[in-house]
């Protein structure tokens, strides 16, 4: 479980082809600390599980499915990605809760400046922005942000100064595509309310 807030860029130190995956090597320091085998780590909001460590690195394995449904296929060696380590007990939850399962990806439509902020809007599928409420909360790229807008296929968030200079979102410009993770409560809230009852499925 993560929270959404970046700890820091990683850069994309190798990639490695497999038959139907890819082994992701990410160069970085905060991230790395403490890391051990088998722990997890969000990269642009997608949950990766550590398979080696080096002393300024670890790798990941990406599947098939993973690269199906985010946009880490589209990563090349020198690219910068955001990075979370996951929470603990003791972990201040200043985000919001993201399980980094990516849903499916956004298109960057507009970027509109607001003083010294910046209004972004983005178009995915309306099967995803079912799951979107005004001042509800997304991860785009594993950042936590606020909804400020849905309609059928899209939505808008503010960006302040302090999140781009933080997070990949200032290397991204109109058509790239971001991981999407919709708000997981929204999601069980929204099942519940549409369950075939006569399946069994809610009672």
């Amino acid at each position: 479980m993560f929270t959404g807030i970046i700890e820091e860029m990683g850069i994309v130190k190798r990639i490695v082809p497999l038959k139907e995956a890819i082994d992701l090597t990410v160069q970085c320091h905060q991230t790395r600390q403490g890391m051990k085998l088998g722990d997890s780590v969000a990269v642009d909001g997608v949950c990766l599980t550590v398979t080696s460590l080096d002393t300024d690195s670890f790798t990941a394995l990406v599947s098939a499915e993973t690269l199906r449904k985010t946009t880490l296929g589209e990563r090349k060696v020198g690219d910068r990605v955001n990075l979370e380590a996951p929470v603990t007990l003791a972990t201040k939850l200043s985000g919001h809760l993201v399980q980094g399962h990516v849903d499916g990806t956004a298109t960057v439509e507009r970027v509109v400046p607001e003083g010294e902020s910046q209004m972004w809007y983005f178009r995915l599928s309306s099967d995803l922005a079912r799951y979107l409420v005004p001042k509800g909360s997304v991860a785009v790229d594993g950042i936590s942000l606020t909804v400020v807008d849905v309609w059928k296929e899209g939505f808008s968030v503010a960006i302040i100064p302090k999140t781009l200079a933080l997070t990949t979102l200032q290397f991204r410009k109109v058509g790239d595509r971001v991981n999407i993770e919709t708000d997981i409560i929204g999601k069980y809230v929204y099942h519940y309310m549409n369950a075939d009852k006569s399946a069994g499925l809610a009672s």
